[in-house]
């Protein structure tokens, strides 16, 4: 019995050594506690589930160089940023792209909008050649200081990278803005649920 005792507690020892590769599920998505971009390991700072009336369209996760549990920090924090979306049930690419360029709107200025048009423009149209996104698709929307903001479905890039740091900080205030697509999904990004 000494022995067993022993070995337990030595096992126990050892675990708590052990790095801890945890990972958050939602709803079937897994989202990883690291993120690696721009030879960074960034953070999960908050995930969760956005809902429209009572249906789970997908579940997102934003991934951050320094855990923030604030909105307006988390937008003008420096470095290299992710927001990762798992769909929780199929899409139109166009589903998608409307979805975004309407949350866009809604969470900046019409001189902003008016600025980013051509970018809009673009990550609409990318968006639009997705075709049907079926349940499960992984997207990642990246940004890399001084490189741009990137798109990628299941680990492949889709499109040229967009350059312009400002404009990824206009994308997050589709999540993270005064106006945000689901206010529950927000809380959940910004780490307070």
């Amino acid at each position: 019995m000494k022995s067993f005792t022993r070995k337990l507690v030595l096992s126990v020892a050892l675990a708590a050594t052990l790095p801890a590769w945890a990972a958050v599920e939602i709803k079937g998505a897994k989202f990883n506690d690291t993120y690696q971009l721009a030879n960074q390991a960034l953070q999960l700072n908050g995930a969760g589930v956005r809902v429209k009336i009572v249906i789970d369209v997908y579940a997102a996760g934003l991934y951050v160089a320094h855990k923030e549990h604030n909105a307006t920090a988390l937008i003008s924090q420096p470095g290299p940023k992710s927001m990762q979306i798992v769909l929780l049930r199929d899409l139109t690419g166009e589903d998608f792209a409307d979805a975004m360029v309407k949350g866009f709107k809604k969470n900046n200025s019409d001189a902003d909008v008016a600025k980013y048009q051509p970018k809009l423009d673009e990550i609409r149209a990318l968006m639009m050649g997705f075709g049907q996104v079926k349940k499960g698709t992984s997207i990642h929307i990246d940004n890399t200081p001084g490189v741009g903001t990137r798109v990628l479905v299941d680990g492949v890039q889709k499109g040229p990278e967009m350059t312009g740091d400002d404009f990824y900080a206009a994308l997050l205030r589709i999540w993270l803005g005064n106006s945000p697509v689901d206010s529950d999904l927000k809380e959940a990004l910004i780490g307070s649920k």
